[in-house]
């Protein structure tokens, strides 16, 4: 087997995996293990509904069946029939488009909530798109969603380019604004998002954007501690921006 160097630390189960694979062909990146094992890690102590986009050959379904509590629901999509016949035990495989809305929303009848989305699917930024605003709402609190291969957001072909809007990785940019929408003092050019009450965490790394979903129906809260007490002002980020907006001259 080819010597790896894989940058960081990576679940041990990775690397055992990659030395005992069987005959299905499974095409990674080496990197992504790193994210795998520090994105994924946390969902692998309890049973899950898993849910792929895109199977190609069928390698990821031992892959992920093997990483997985074995009691989790593994669900796999593709858009090519001939992947139904891929399935094995432990796994579910549906044949659809991943940019069909119907189709999406009978997989969640079905199948969803989820507690892990990984879109590998046609990498076509339109499609990503997509396929995150169907799942979104099916995702389930504390879920997470991973969209791989985002360097095609940089590849014409896929309905990217430099700074190209309508890319998955201009839309990633446009959910870490909505995140920070609490904070807002222009009310006209950025009003308040109410994706801002999901949008936990938006963590970007190479070709992979991990979305975390954290129900925050209430504003962010600063606290104060001291001399073992506690306070707490859920008043300060109301007042503050309106504190701005009376200051800002700009105008």
């Amino acid at each position: 087997m080819a010597k790896l160097s894989i940058p960081g630390p990576i679940d041990p189960y990775f690397l055992q995996y990659l030395q005992q694979s069987g005959p299905r062909p499974l095409t990674k990146w080496l990197h992504y293990l790193t994210v795998y094992s520090r994105e994924l890690g946390p969902f692998r102590t309890r049973p899950v509904t898993f849910l792929e986009i895109g199977v190609f050959r069928g390698g990821s379904m031992p892959f992920w069946r093997g990483y997985f509590h074995p009691e989790s629901v593994l669900v796999f999509v593709d858009i090519n029939p001939d992947c139904a016949d891929l399935e094995i035990e432990g796994t579910h495989v549906r044949i659809g488009d991943q940019s069909d809305p119907e189709f999406l929303a009978r997989l969640v009848a079905e199948f969803g909530p989820f507690d892990c989305i990984l879109d590998d699917g046609s990498h076509v930024c339109a499609h990503q798109i997509t396929s995150f605003e169907r799942l979104w709402p099916h995702l389930t609190d504390g879920g997470l969603y991973m969209v791989e291969d985002t360097h095609t957001s940089y590849w014409k072909a896929y309905g990217g380019g430099y700074r190209q809007q309508g890319s998955f990785i201009e839309y990633a940019k446009d959910l870490l604004d909505a995140m920070h929408a609490w904070y807002s003092e222009q009310d006209t050019a950025f009003p308040f998002d109410p994706r801002a009450q999901s949008l936990s965490s938006v963590r970007v790394y190479d070709s992979i954007v991990a979305i975390e979903k954290r129900w925050q129906p209430d504003p962010p809260a600063p606290f104060a501690a001291s001399n073992g007490a506690l306070e707490i002002d859920r008043t300060w980020l109301a007042k503050t921006k309106a504190g701005a907006r009376d200051d800002d001259t700009s105008r």
